[in-house]
């Protein structure tokens, strides 16, 4: 039987003569049950505000991207056309074309981003998720869909043929330009619907059939921006990954829905981490009252300590149970916030107890990871304030009566 941790038990169930010391030992537990508690609360929080930012963005983000390695644009020949179709993990791909241009409608003028889609594009992504009002535009038709904030910033109506919306987009070549009037291509254009994503994209981007954006940019039937991919369900990302850059070639870089927002993956991953860090100097603030409660042990069992030492209880043995004590009160600290806090989110999830909007509830998300994190920050905490106070005792003070 191991002496040192059945003491450091009947220690951390006991409680002491004095109640001041009983007072800081209480005092020292809520503390580490409210700083598990909390940090698991602000990470289930954080995971749940990535996710919710994700989902606006990811919508319309396809499994996979192959983009240009060079330029704007490459070709797509008929060989690379074979090759895609004879990989049976590809559900779905769709030809895109994207271009900076500006729209001009009533007097009104605004930059934004053409995406020019073919007709596999609705089953790549489900357009109609993102569909506010009106609908998406046909193939081989001058009808673009916009954006939210395009659509408010041009005053923009659905079908109205008396506004029609012109696209510019410089006109490829070098030289000085002499005329406005032949530096641009433009089209016209009629909008049949209005999405809604995000607001960076809804302020950015405008759909349109594949074969306009051919003509307003003077491309090649065969060439394209980019291609997006569908993969069927259970598929290996990265096998499937192997077998389109090897029918594609080096003329493209493959992405995935990570690579495609790395900067907003960055970004919160980074928010996340200082939260974390934050919340762990919070912790360890609060684990100095375990330092100060197992001391106030110390002296107060001195008695206790100098018997033990007596009956052939080495300094180290004394140490190790102070040591096991100040752990398992962490320990155990640790496991009650977890709980309190699995109860918090799991009843915010359920029931959104807090509310951003009045219809939208905080969003949380509750990852065993976090579990982890949490009982690992906490143990490591408690065994090094258990390890200072222990080492507090010394052989003077065990035998000072």
């Amino acid at each position: 039987m191991n002496v040192s941790l059945y003491i450091a038990k009947r220690y951390l169930r006991s409680k002491s003569s004095n109640n001041a010391i009983n007072f800081i030992t209480y005092i020292a537990l809520i503390g580490v049950i409210l700083g598990a508690a909390s940090l698991f609360i602000v990470l289930s929080g954080f995971a749940g505000l990535k996710d919710f930012t994700l989902q606006f963005s990811s919508v319309v983000d396809p499994d996979l991207k192959a983009i240009t390695a060079s330029g704007k644009s490459f070709f797509l020949t008929e060989d690379d056309v074979s090759k895609l179709n004879s990989i049976d993990d590809i559900a779905y791909y769709s030809k895109i074309i994207e271009e900076r241009v500006i729209l001009s409608c009533d007097n009104k003028n605004t930059l934004a981003t053409l995406k020019g889609v073919d007709e596999y594009y609705n089953n790549v992504v489900n357009t109609d998720s993102i569909l506010e009002y009106g609908n998406w535009h046909e193939q081989k038709s001058n009808q673009i869909v916009v954006g939210w904030g395009i659509s408010n910033n041009l005053s923009l109506g659905l079908l109205d043929f008396t506004k029609p919306i012109k696209i510019y987009v410089p006109k490829p070549g070098k030289g000085q330009i002499t005329s406005t009037k032949n530096a641009f291509n433009s089209v016209n254009t009629i909008n049949v619907g209005v999405f809604y994503i995000n607001e960076s994209l809804n302020d950015e981007y405008i759909y349109a059939p594949i074969d306009l954006a051919i003509n307003l940019l003077n491309y090649k039937p065969n060439q394209i921006s980019s291609i997006e991919f569908k993969i069927k369900d259970g598929v290996d990302e990265n096998q499937i990954k192997i077998k389109i850059k090897s029918a594609l070639g080096d003329k493209v870089i493959l992405k995935n829905r990570t690579q495609l927002n790395d900067a907003l993956y960055k970004m919160l991953n980074t928010e996340n981490l200082v939260v974390y860090l934050i919340f762990t100097l919070v912790l360890i603030i609060a684990f100095f009252n375990v330092v100060g409660s197992l001391i106030m042990m110390i002296l107060d069992k001195k008695k206790s300590l100098n018997t033990l030492f007596n009956i052939g209880a080495t300094v180290k043995d004394i140490r190790k149970i102070f040591f096991l004590q100040g752990s398992l009160m962490s320990i155990v600290g640790g496991i009650m916030g977890l709980v309190i806090a699995l109860i918090i989110t799991v009843l915010q999830k359920t029931f959104g107890l807090v509310m951003i909007t009045p219809t939208l509830a905080y969003p949380i998300t509750i990852k065993t990871e976090n579990f982890f994190i949490v009982f690992f920050t906490i143990s490591i905490l408690g065994i090094i304030a258990s390890k200072i106070a222990s080492v507090r005792i010394t052989k003077k003070l065990v035998k000072g009566f």
